[in-house]
């Protein structure tokens, strides 16, 4: 059995847990709002319509900051339509995702839900086709106390209380060509720049967040956070990251290292971002928000009838089933070993979205009328949540490399620790796709002493899958082979797995 050993110091800081890490995305697409997290007529639904049983895997999940309205969506996205009384809300067209909009849940029912799940709402800005003074009127709406005629409007929709919303993101993936109102790095920095300009001389002490590359493999990816960034650096506070995985070409060795491509990324993008900062003398640092990342299958949804067929493409629809991602036990490591990056990279990662939260490449899916179930990348994002605490510590690997056709040389073994005043969390992966790996973790310098908790997700059949007909074929188990004697942490970590333990 190969071996790996990894070697925890209690020096080796990396920076704080930041708990906004643990963040979600809900967007007005497919099933996510809409037999989502809201169906009148469920069984389990409140006054507002919400689902119960969905707030409760909500809480459970830990998603500490929820992003909304989109993503896409936003872009062609009329606020006012979503507030005051439901029935004269209007009906649009939403050109993102080619379906209707009912407009039945906004921003003070958003808001509602929110406090069900204890969740902070990080709200987007229309810059794609829209401007400042609809921005500025939203933030009046949401966040001035009373007094003035939009905030007087949100008493009087029945919310009294200002929501308060701190984290604004300026539009959505302004990159991409399949954004309604696309800009140039050029045109968009300017548009950002007097926009948060503008929305921090009402409110001095907002975080925003400008958007960067839609992904590292945009052509202009690295020249467009240059550019945006050399007109908005002063103004801003965070610069996104979007990205998304899947297995290509049947190549599960390159699909388990994606990490891997995500550190890059992050790398790069702080790099370019402290470039500006330089350039201009700036003694602020400009941090990430990963506001959008998963596993996503989207080669196979643009190829499916659900994207092309004629009639679809001839229908306008309320909330029809898109993006609905089922799954594997592959899928979940990588996502588990995807979050651990984000806590390697806390010193610049401030924020991140798990993208999305209901149905719509999610960690909880729903059947209208029915249940709702935990999808197999639920498991390592509620029990990293739950664990992760105090400060992130770097760990010192050493395991075999393996290479891959994607991401070059990678780590059989990935790992990060977290250490507050009573508890050690260690977080595995194993990406060797036949062969168990024995692990031996020093923990001498951490003071544990105790295990208290060691669980890992794995199956025989790495595509194995939670369905509605089984909606718990894959669980984390328990793993017994876990010892810690004389301050070393041995384990055994099936391949293709994700493991936590926790130590006190």
């Amino acid at each position: 059995m190969p071996r790996a050993h990894i070697t925890l110091d209690r020096q080796a800081v990396i920076a704080p847990v930041r708990r906004r890490t643990f963040g979600s995305f809900v967007e007005h697409l497919g099933r996510c709002v809409y037999t989502g997290i809201h169906e009148p007529g469920h069984p389990s639904a409140n006054a507002d319509g919400f689902r119960m049983d969905v707030v409760e895997l909500v809480r459970e999940l830990g998603s500490t900051t929820i992003r909304y309205p989109g993503g896409n969506f936003v872009s062609g996205f009329r606020w006012e339509d979503s507030i005051g009384p439901r029935e004269k809300r209007p009906v649009r067209r939403d050109l993102a995702w080619h379906s209707l909009e009912s407009n039945q849940v906004g921003l003070d029912e958003f808001a509602r839900w929110l406090k069900l799940t204890d969740a902070e709402l990080m709200l987007a800005v229309n810059v794609a086709t829209r401007g400042i003074l609809p921005a500025l009127d939203l933030l009046e709406y949401a966040n001035h106390p009373s007094g003035t005629a939009l905030s007087d409007l949100r008493v009087a929709n029945g919310t009294p209380e200002p929501h308060d919303v701190r984290m604004w993101c300026l539009g959505n993936e302004m990159d991409g060509p399949w954004q309604t109102g696309f800009m140039t790095a050029e045109d968009y920095g300017k548009a950002a720049a007097r926009t948060a300009a503008a929305m921090k001389m009402a409110d001095k002490d907002l975080e925003l967040v400008v958007c960067g590359s839609s992904g590292s493999g945009m052509p202009t990816f690295g020249d467009w956070e240059r550019t945006v960034l050399e007109h908005s650096y002063e103004h801003v506070d965070y610069i996104s990251c979007h990205a998304y995985y899947q297995v290509h070409d049947g190549d599960l060795g390159s699909f388990l290292a994606s990490a891997v491509d995500m550190d890059y990324f992050i790398d790069t993008v702080v790099a370019t971002a402290d470039h500006v900062g330089y350039k201009k003398r700036s003694s602020k640092k400009i941090d990430v928000s990963f506001d959008e990342w998963n596993v996503w299958y989207l080669k196979e949804h643009q190829e499916s009838q659900e994207a092309n067929s004629e009639a679809v493409n001839a229908e306008w629809r309320h909330a029809p089933r898109q993006l609905e991602d089922v799954y594997t036990v592959a899928d979940a490591v990588v996502v588990g070993n995807l979050l651990m990056t984000l806590l390697k990279r806390s010193d610049r990662v401030a924020s991140a979205s798990l993208a999305q939260l209901v149905n719509v490449i999610a960690p909880i899916m729903t059947e209208p009328g029915g249940p709702a179930w935990r999808q197999t990348t639920f498991y390592p994002f509620s029990i990293t949540s739950r664990l992760a605490a105090g400060e992130v510590i770097r760990p010192l690997i050493e395991a075999p490399m393996y290479t891959t056709a994607r991401h070059g040389e990678a780590s059989v073994i990935d790992a990060v620790a977290t250490v507050d005043e009573d508890r050690v969390a260690v977080f595995l992966v194993n990406r060797d796709l036949t062969q168990a790996v024995q692990v031996a973790v020093d923990v001498r310098g951490l003071g544990s002493a105790r295990v208290v908790e060691a669980v890992t997700l794995a199956d025989a059949d790495v595509y194995a899958k939670n369905t509605l007909a089984e909606p718990q074929r894959v669980v984390p188990k328990a793993n017994s082979s876990v010892t810690l004697a004389d301050g070393v942490l041995s384990i055994e970590l099936p391949p293709v797995s994700w493991t936590a333990i926790a130590l006190r």
